[in-house]
């Protein structure tokens, strides 16, 4: 039985400036009925700024109920006792300022205009150098206002295949991510489901972690996604959600 809902942001909820049609009601009516946490890879601006950006389109939802990327990306910091040399949007970088421990990383992030040669090369050095490889995401892109932009997936591709390592990717489709947020609603992995336009780090990443998954069709969805993965179910937009959960439930 589904007691709770994990719900992508970008693509799901919102497109660029501009709330899905009917979203915000839609999210009212699972309140009533789940427990929702929200869980994005988003890396371009701080969670305090993903929460006001939600709030302002009249969206109904409190702080601790988002997990984004970057909020993964200080918990392992700062589990590790480290630092990391972070290639990111300002406003990004201004959220790791109060770790203060020696820089071990190298950490991609969704750095928009702050993707420069000199950027990607001091990163390039670093891991060279030694410094472990981490990286919010791997998406390829997202839905912006003015259609498709690249997001931090090909960058660390291109420092992968550099430097020859991996990097450790701590948003989605890591378990570990998912997993935080069903933690804290203190449900079963059974007991959730996973919402999202990404075929794959929405609907891959979350049935590799053995959860169930519904694939919208705003956002970033594309009708050659479905031969990439299955999703267990596929609606138009949230709206359709709360009806789809009751009848499966």
């Amino acid at each position: 039985m589904i007691k709770g809902v994990l719900l992508d942001i970008g693509g799901v909820l919102y497109e660029g400036d501009h709330p899905i049609e009917g979203a915000q009601e839609a999210l009212r009516q699972l309140r009533d009925s789940y427990k929702v946490r929200f869980v994005s890879n988003s890396s371009r601006r701080a969670p305090r700024a993903v929460v006001t950006k939600l709030v302002e389109m009249g969206f109904e939802l409190r702080p601790k109920e988002v997990f984004t990327a970057l909020s993964a990306a200080k918990l392992f910091l700062k589990f590790e006792k480290s630092s990391a040399y972070i290639v990111a949007t300002d406003e990004a970088k201004s959220y790791f300022e109060d770790l203060t421990f020696p820089q071990r990383y190298v950490l991609v992030c969704d750095a928009y205009k702050n993707f420069t040669y000199d950027s990607l090369n001091e990163a390039f050095r670093r891991l060279e150098s030694g410094s472990g490889f981490l990286a919010t995401n791997i998406n390829r892109y997202f839905k912006d206002e003015d259609g498709l932009s690249l997001d931090a997936g090909g960058f660390v591709k291109c420092l992968e295949y550099a430097s020859g390592k991996k990097a450790k990717v701590l948003g989605k489709p890591n378990c570990e991510f998912f997993s935080l947020a069903i933690a804290d609603m203190g449900l079963k992995k059974d007991e959730v489901v996973m919402v999202g336009d990404d075929i794959e780090s929405d609907i891959q990443g979350a049935k590799s972690c053995w959860l169930k998954t519904v694939m919208v069709k705003t956002g970033k969805f594309k009708p050659q996604d479905l031969q990439k993965a299955t999703p267990d179910f596929l609606i138009d937009s949230i709206v359709q959600l709360p009806k789809l959960l009751k009848e499966i439930a």
